[in-house]
């Protein structure tokens, strides 16, 4: 498995695990009941669990645009050590974006995120060029 496919993976999975937090923090401020009957949906959560939810949405918006990346370069011959490295950047960028976002640090978690995306900017310019 190429490294672009590695890290695409590790990728999905960390975003797939995005959502345990913040329903952790539903069950432990408006309970299991009402957490799993959804009655607490409407419900305020503390503040960090809230910007944990809009963490794992960007997380899931910017997932598919990256599979796409690397894929698209994998079938195309285009995978490099340049897409490997954009790989690995965007895997951590994400990580730490989510970590600046639930911590609140709205600087960090801007230049996390333009990280990210020149990552897959870097992928893309290399499947074109």
């Amino acid at each position: 498995m190429t490294t672009d496919l590695y890290m695409l993976a590790w990728t999905a999975g960390f975003t797939a695990a995005l959502w345990i937090p913040y329903v952790l923090a539903r069950i432990r401020t408006h309970g299991r009941a009402e957490t799993i009957t959804y009655k607490a949906d409407d419900k305020p959560l503390p503040t960090w669990a809230t910007r944990a939810k809009r963490a794992h949405s960007n997380a899931i918006e910017n997932l598919a645009p990256f599979a796409a990346l690397v894929l698209v370069a994998h079938l195309a011959g285009a995978a490099n050590q340049t897409t490997a490295v954009a790989s690995i950047v965007f895997f951590w960028a994400r990580v730490a974006h989510y970590l600046a976002y639930i911590s609140g640090l709205p600087v960090l978690r801007t230049l996390t995120y333009a990280i990210g995306w020149a990552a897959m900017a870097v992928i893309f310019f290399q499947i074109v060029t």
